[in-house]
């Protein structure tokens, strides 16, 4: 609570973290927080809503290691705003405004010019550089006025799209679109800010806070920044070998078939995978599985009258 009545959000107590947590546990607190009350859950539950705006806001000032730090030495407040100068938000520190002494104590640093520091505090309203403060000390020490509420939107992006960066359009609350660029390394629940494109409030609009969501894939999967490709291929392609049409994010290509591959064997693809986030892109690795056909009595007859003396269990001791 500070001197005029305002409660200050503490972050850690909204995702309900030590003050010592590790990156990774808020990150682990804040997605089991907003799993529990994202908007599209909760439609019926305004409250719900208000709260994930807040756990959305705590987890954004907690992963800012610039702003914790300056939470932490009691510079900014839970909504990243400055406390209140020389000891006026209660955190004990030295200096600041004696009630009964009529004066300003600024300790070992105290020699500085008064009008300088409040110019520079208050934006030059708060003190005149001649002399004496224009508004007394009625208004000293006031919060700015808050910005408007963050708000949440989730944004599906297809596992291509991801993979190639294309540009997403969003639709605003307000009904404007927006075209977003994708960041290098994106994954599945990373966030992208859009400032000033949140609620309104009496110190300017609050952000909006994209999460995006990465929809799966029927036949890609994601490692790391490579992708995964199981690829049928026929029997005769397998052991005579030759040139194939792959497909990959970026459209089909076309791969050589060593002769005489077996399923199971991986041929890469480099440069055909996700963008990474310090440039360059991951590989597609492609591995191959031999398509039988069913019932083909050509090919019954010819393996009837075909011996394999290879024992391809060999390895395995069998």
């Amino acid at each position: 609570m500070d001197e005029l009545g305002n409660t200050l959000a503490d972050p850690y107590a909204t995702l309900g973290v030590a003050r010592g947590a590790t990156e990774a546990d808020i990150k682990k607190a804040y997605r089991k927080l907003a799993k529990e009350l994202h908007p599209d859950k909760n439609k019926d539950n305004p409250k719900a809503t208000e709260r994930f705006s807040q756990v959305t806001q705590a987890y954004d000032l907690l992963t800012d290691k610039d702003k914790r730090a300056r939470f932490d030495r009691g510079e900014i407040d839970g909504d990243g705003n400055p406390t209140a100068p020389f000891g006026f938000g209660g955190g004990g520190q030295q200096g600041g405004f004696r009630p009964g002494g009529g004066q300003f104590d600024f300790g070992s640093e105290g020699n500085g010019d008064l009008g300088d520091i409040f110019e520079g505090l208050f934006g030059g309203g708060g003190a005149k550089r001649g002399g004496g403060f224009s508004g007394g000390f009625g208004g000293f020490g006031r919060r700015p006025a808050a910005k408007g509420a963050n708000v949440a939107y989730k944004l599906a992006v297809s596992f291509e799209d991801a993979a190639r960066l294309s540009p997403q359009r969003i639709t605003l609350r307000d009904g404007k679109t927006i075209d977003l660029k994708l960041p290098a390394g994106v994954e599945d629940g990373t966030q992208m800010r859009l400032a000033g494109k949140g609620e309104e409030g009496p110190g300017g609009f609050g952000d909006a806070i994209v999460t995006i969501e990465i929809q799966p894939h029927r036949f890609y999967e994601r490692v790391g920044d490579d992708i995964r490709l199981d690829l049928p291929v026929s029997l005769s392609e397998a052991v005579l070998g030759g040139q194939i049409r792959v497909p990959t994010p970026d459209g089909a290509v076309m791969l050589t078939v060593p002769k005489g591959s077996s399923s199971g064997k991986v041929l890469r693809l480099k440069g055909r995978g996700f963008h990474k986030k310090g440039g360059g892109r991951g590989d597609l690795l492609v591995t191959l599985m031999v398509d039988l056909p069913v019932d083909d009595d050509a090919l019954i007859e010819f393996v009837q009258g075909w011996q394999d003396k290879g024992n391809p269990r060999g390895r395995m001791g069998v």
